[in-house]
């Protein structure tokens, strides 16, 4: 089959209840993706195009191919069709005022006082970046305001090579950089041709991206973070698949540290391993 005929070929519109069903499978045994029965015509909307750019024509077909594929690849992207967010700079603006008014510096002086290098923050489901390159935006200046030597490192990862391809490439369409206050976006932000925006290397070469799949039994970090954010993603798991990550969380959360999940997403507020602070904001108890 040619290229063409790849993008002209007609697609199954409709998906069995059994090969829906195996999708659900795929998705929530290796990623905690939970599909109710009510997404199926989602699914169906946003795999269509995934048949048709790799020439297949029925779901059945489609379906061998993943759970076929040695390499993973083709059931990374089937997750991320399915968990695609929107996403832009400075999103849900609150999060970010109180990283950089409350979390920072308290860590900042957490971190000097006990003599340690590094100031850390994780994004756990970083998508294609613009959330990762605003916290180091603010970690940067937060630093160089508080004249404290500490080392940013930010951890940025996510199950999608694609979503992290674009986010190393670190270009962005202003409609992405629209809500960066003035001040960042002209210090960190290079023009480009197109009514396009680049992350300065001072900023993108500061963030590290890695794969990283949340359903992996043991996070393997070196030391744990100042603040992990994790907005937007586990609105895709039940509820046993949640608290299993944030007691992964909180593990890797130093005493005194915060998790940001969704505005949509909740977690015990109370009697679990982090406090409420504000809405979708939590701190590790001393």
């Amino acid at each position: 089959m040619s290229p063409q005929d790849t993008l002209t070929a007609p697609v199954e519109s409709r998906i069995s209840d059994r090969e829906f069903d195996a999708v659900r499978r795929l998705v929530y045994e290796n990623f905690g993706i939970s599909l109710s029965s009510q997404k199926k015509t989602l699914v169906v909307g946003r795999l269509q195009k995934v048949l048709r750019l790799r020439g297949f024509s029925t779901f059945g077909d489609y379906l061998h191919w993943v759970q076929e594929d040695p390499t993973g690849e083709a059931l990374s992207e089937l997750a991320d069709r399915i968990s695609t967010n929107h996403t832009y700079f400075n999103r849900e603006h609150e999060h970010f005022d109180h990283f950089a008014g409350t979390v920072l510096p308290e860590a900042i002086k957490r971190r000097t006082a006990a003599g340690d290098p590094e100031l850390r923050v994780w994004c756990a489901g970083c998508s294609t970046g613009e959330e990762p390159y605003t916290l180091m935006m603010l970690m940067v200046e937060a630093l160089a305001g508080a004249g404290a030597r500490l080392k940013p490192v930010l951890l940025a990862t996510d199950i999608s090579m694609k979503a992290l391809q674009k986010a190393q490439a670190a270009v962005y369409p202003q409609e992405a950089v629209s809500k960066l206050p003035p001040a960042l976006k002209n210090r960190y932000l290079i023009k480009q041709p197109g009514g396009l925006f680049r992350v300065g290397d001072p900023i993108r070469t500061q963030v590290h991206f890695r794969r990283h799949n949340l359903m992996n039994r043991v996070f393997r970090f070196r030391s744990p973070f100042d603040a992990i954010f994790c907005r937007n993603v586990m609105i895709y798991f039940d509820n046993p698949t949640r608290a299993k990550l944030v007691e992964k969380f909180a593990d890797n959360t130093v005493p005194g540290g915060y998790l940001f999940i969704g505005h949509s997403e909740t977690i015990n507020r109370d009697g679990g391993q982090y406090r409420y602070v504000l809405p979708a904001c939590y701190r590790k108890p001393l």
